[in-house]
């Protein structure tokens, strides 16, 4: 009985240790990558000023962006992502996320879609023909989340409208409804841009709040004006920034996946190598050893002479 209770213990603290060890030293390089089943839709509303021909008009607006990951073409270092991006004016309160350019209420102001690829543990742009299609456009730094394990420092962040990485400068950290976020900063001053076929300015100031662990971007607001260059005439004054809706789901993401994270990379390390250990000591101490007895010839009571 003691022989077998053993050898269980032994085995069951062998089997702890293993996992522990795994968990420990190769989980985090195989589950602090990117997901390849990214499927997600980013809302925001503000309000724009839109230049009609003559003076700045005023109109509530709504924007969606709708990011999803194509798995048949991601593989184990890098993910390719679709997004569409939609901006439309929302005088009543019930546009919905796109509509389509000969929209009889003319509430388009401007859509794009998009490919990228980017590393899956660096979360940097990758241009590489394998993966993107011959007509993408080649894109460079941070496009649509920052790393995990997030570093308090600047990164280069993709802006779309100028064609080039920008620097996303950090700007401090604090809670976000229970998530420890660091906030980033994104400053362009007159940029060069194309507005229809003419040479345009552009400038914009988006600050990011993004999950410290995961490097989700939980929150997002921006203040970008587009000007003509050759006149210096404002054509759009826009300030947007996530729904509450959205910010409340990002959370919900975010606490979820932290809590998934923290499970396979803290708890179960923990508890299997320390959990793995007593036990093998234990087994190990109630292991039953047999003391071999000395041949009879070499026996002796005690103090009999030879």
């Amino acid at each position: 009985m003691r022989k077998a209770l053993s050898m269980v213990l032994l085995f069951l603290g062998s089997f702890l240790l293993v996992v522990g060890l795994l968990a420990r030293f190769w989980a985090p390089g195989e589950v602090k990558k990117t997901p390849l089943d990214v499927n997600s839709v980013m809302r925001l509303t503000g309000e724009a000023l839109l230049f009609d021909g003559t003076a700045l008009v005023s109109t509530p607006v709504r924007a969606s962006s709708v990011t999803h990951a194509d798995s048949a073409k991601s593989d184990d270092d890098v993910v390719v992502f679709q997004n569409s991006s939609c901006l439309v004016k929302n005088p009543d309160g019930n546009a919905p996320d796109c509509v389509s350019a000969d929209d009889p209420q003319e509430r388009l102001i401007s859509a794009s879609t998009t490919h990228f690829a980017t590393d899956r543990v660096t979360a940097l742009a990758v241009n590489d023909a394998r993966y993107l299609p011959a007509d993408a456009t080649a894109v460079e730094g941070l496009v649509n989340k920052f790393p995990f394990d997030v570093e308090q420092k600047d990164y280069p962040f993709w802006d779309g409208l100028t064609g080039q990485a920008v620097p996303a400068v950090f700007s401090g950290e604090e809670d976000l409804d229970g998530v420890h976020v660091y906030r980033f900063v994104v400053n362009v001053v007159d940029g060069d841009i194309t507005i229809g076929s003419d040479p345009g300015k552009y400038t914009t100031e988006k600050t990011m709040w993004v999950d410290a662990t995961t490097g989700s971007i939980l929150k997002q607001t921006e203040h970008q004006i587009r000007k003509m260059a050759a006149t210096g005439q404002t054509v759009l004054d826009l300030d947007f920034g996530f729904t509450p809706e959205t910010v409340a789901n990002n959370v919900a993401d975010a606490k979820d996946n932290g809590s998934r994270l923290t499970l396979l990379t803290q708890t179960v390390p923990l508890v299997g190598i320390i959990g793995g250990v007593l036990l093998l000591v234990v087994g190990f101490l109630l292991f039953p050893r047999d003391i071999p007895e000395r041949p009879v010839g070499e026996r002796r009571r005690v103090g009999t002479s030879a």
